[in-house]
């Protein structure tokens, strides 16, 4: 279906301290690392705006990552506690839909942005893209991937959130929760209550019947789409992802 295109966030944000990619690149802000004559801010930019989104803003606490986003013609948005914090503030400010990503979404192609909203179901108030695990090893061999494990395969997270309404806003304190568990599946499926769990404990809760269950909690309709080129789920988390998406752009 055709959709109006959104307004775009880039989470750039710092968690606290020295972030070790940025160390091991030798730069002091993950957003700032160069690949070629780009950074990877540039180029998470760049992808939005091949999308055709025009508006477009940086949730950052630092000032040069603020001041590269200005030089890209982006928003330069001042980051909260965490990215759902920063999320809430850029909803408020920029509407919906909103699209969100991250700044370290170094591989990032309008082709799958368009594709994701394209594909976004009709009524659904937030939407998340995921690729399964055999998709990403298929596209990405080598690299290392968090993978959330349901019935009918494992998927993994590719930093692309679509908040289609303003009811999106409900589901954000649940993120804040599920934000602080991220690399720990079994602390977000226990949210879902004793049955859903028992399910997935037998391997009988498929990941839509979740992420509609945490929805449900929210008071939104929540929806999953599946990536269709693994590369998506690929972002430069730590010093082995930045080799290979270095040695992935030559």
């Amino acid at each position: 279906m055709t959709r109006a295109l959104p307004a775009a966030l880039i989470l750039a944000g710092s968690r606290g301290g020295e972030d070790p990619v940025a160390r091991y690149a030798g730069v002091s802000d993950k957003a700032l690392i160069p690949f070629g004559t780009d950074i990877m801010l540039a180029r998470v930019a760049a992808a939005l705006r091949d999308a055709g989104i025009k508006r477009i803003g940086v949730s950052a606490n630092s000032p040069a990552v603020r001041a590269e986003a200005e030089r890209l013609g982006a928003e330069a948005l001042p980051a909260a506690a965490g990215p759902s914090a920063s999320t809430a503030d850029a909803l408020a400010l920029l509407g919906a839909p909103l699209l969100v990503t991250t700044g370290d979404h170094a591989l990032l192609d309008a082709v799958w942005v368009r594709d994701f909203i394209a594909r976004v179901p009709a009524g659904a108030d937030v939407a998340v893209l995921l690729a399964r695990r055999e998709v990403v090893e298929q596209a990405a061999p080598g690299s290392t991937r968090t993978y959330l494990r349901f019935a009918g395969g494992d998927w993994s997270g590719c930093n692309l959130f679509y908040l289609a309404t303003p009811r999106a806003k409900e589901v954000i304190a649940l993120w804040q929760l599920v934000e602080r568990d991220r690399k720990r599946p079994w602390r977000i499926v226990r949210r879902l209550g004793p049955a859903l769990l028992l399910r997935y404990l037998l391997g009988r809760l498929s990941l839509s019947d979740a992420v509609a269950h945490l929805g449900r909690t929210a008071g939104v309709t929540a929806a999953v789409v599946a990536a269709t080129d693994g590369l998506a789920a690929v972002d430069v988390d730590k010093p082995a992802d930045l080799d290979f998406v270095r040695a992935r752009l030559g």
